[in-house]
Order: C-alpha cells, then structure tokens, then sequence
C-alpha cells in the first residue's frame, strides 16, 4: 500500500505516447487521477515562487507580455542544453512532488492513478504500489508530437531523446498499455487493468 493510504499506479510514458487519453478512460472507469502534468503548470502560475525562481535563472524571455510563462520560448532554452535542463528540474520538480504527495493523501478513492512522465527519473517511483507504462514506438512519438505541438522535427526529436528510453521505462513497468493501435484497443487493455487494480486494491 502506497504512503498516501490508498492503492496507486504510477502511470508513465513517453511524450505523445497517449498517457493523457489513458488516463481519462481510468478515470472515466472511477480511478481518481493526480496529473503531475497539471500540478507542474500550477506550480509555475504567475505569482508562484516557482515562476519567480524560473525568470531570474533563464531571464524574461521566457515570460510572456502578461507575466505568465512562454513555455515556448523556455522548451528552446532547455531542450537545446543538458545543464539547462536540470536547472530547469531543480525548480519544479520538488514542487510538483510535494504537491503531487499532498494530493494523494487528500484525495483517497477505490485506488489512485498518478500520471507522471518522468516516473523513471523521480523518487514518486517508489511512492506507487505498481507501475503502468504507455508504450509506443518513436516514429508514432515523433508524429502525434509533430501534430499536437507545432514543433519541428529536429526540436521534437530533441525532446524524445531527452527523456527517459523507451527501454528504460519498460525495464519499471508492472503493467505495459501498448497504444499505437485504435482507441478501442487501448480502451479493452484500460478496462482489463481496471478490473485487476480494484482486485489488487480490495486485498490491501
């Protein structure tokens, strides 16, 4: 049983690999979802510390005219250089952990899904009873980012390899959803899993 009290799968993937969708059709199914990817533009809301903190390492050009932060512009500054990178992670990312913690304590539920994309790399890791890993291959990554984002290739290619590999996320997975099929696929493994997390959830 996870710290928070209540049994909770660490959901993972890469970028574009459809964590976002998954995660809905859970919840649809009653799970109750904490998003890491939500809590860390929350965390970064004008007037936080942690947008203060982000404007005095990467300078104003990172904010928009509103004061708000150009995600953008911070995506070129970091994606472009490692150290810029882990500069980045050393503002948000104790942030989001702390928050995304406090969220599991508070919120309960039949059991918990805790959307993290970079559930490899984070401590969370161990914060989870089980983990669910949204796999697919690259060349699917690479379009649906093209897609959703605008970027170009080279930038997105950039952001692929900056993350985890795809092998190193397989190698912590309890549970892999493979999502480069159709919806109704993926909702058939999504439903399967739900069935088996309430089993595991009712024995703890």
């Amino acid at each position: 049983m996870a710290l928070s009290g209540t049994f909770t799968v660490g959901l993972t993937g890469g970028i574009a690999s459809g964590k976002t969708t998954v995660a809905d059709q859970f919840g649809e199914l009653g799970a109750v979802l904490i998003d890491t990817d939500v809590i860390a533009r929350q965390v970064v809301e004008p007037g936080t510390e942690g947008l203060t903190e982000i404007a005095a390492t990467f300078g104003k050009d990172v904010l928009q005219e509103d004061g708000s932060l150009d995600r953008r512009a911070l995506r070129a500054v970091v994606f472009a250089e490692d150290a810029k990178r882990r500069e980045l992670e050393a503002i948000v990312h104790p942030r989001i952990r702390d928050e995304t913690m406090r969220q599991m304590l508070e919120f309960g539920g039949p059991y918990q899904i805790i959307v993290v994309p970079l559930l490899a790399e984070s401590p969370l890791q161990h914060a989870v009873d089980r983990i669910l890993v949204v796999d697919c291959a690259e060349e699917v990554q690479l379009a649906r980012l093209l897609a959703r984002d605008n970027e170009n290739e080279a930038q997105a290619r950039r952001i692929i390899a900056a993350q985890t590999p795809r092998e190193e996320r397989l190698a912590i997975a309890d549970d892999v959803i493979e999502n480069d099929r159709d919806l109704d696929y993926t909702r058939q493994q999504v439903a399967t899993l739900h069935q088996k997390y309430m089993e595991l959830a009712a024995q703890d």
